[in-house]
């Protein structure tokens, strides 16, 4: 394992555990639906999730699209979410 790939799964799982907790936190304090979605989404940036699509299906997500992904949740939950606004109230 090379040290560009070790910094991308360790970058991956840290991202990934960032959405799941953002999705968990939307299940219990604002509404299930988006919640739901959040902790789906977030599997896509595990590293043996990835591995497991790129064999059963023969693709993977290219990293750029994760990361225009990642952008767009976040710009979302802190900007037009209520789970953004209950953070701006802390």
């Amino acid at each position: 394992m090379t040290a560009k790939s070790n910094v991308y799964n360790v970058a991956g799982w840290g991202f990934g555990l960032l959405i799941l907790l953002i999705g968990i936190l939307n299940i219990f304090l604002v509404h299930p639906v988006p919640g739901i979605a959040y902790v789906l989404i977030s599997f896509i940036y595990y590293p043996p999730f990835n591995n497991m699509i790129g064999k059963n299906f023969g693709f993977s997500i290219p990293l750029f699209l994760k990361i225009l992904l990642g952008v767009a949740l976040i710009i979302f939950t802190l900007g037009v979410s209520d789970l953004g606004d209950m953070i701006d109230k802390l």
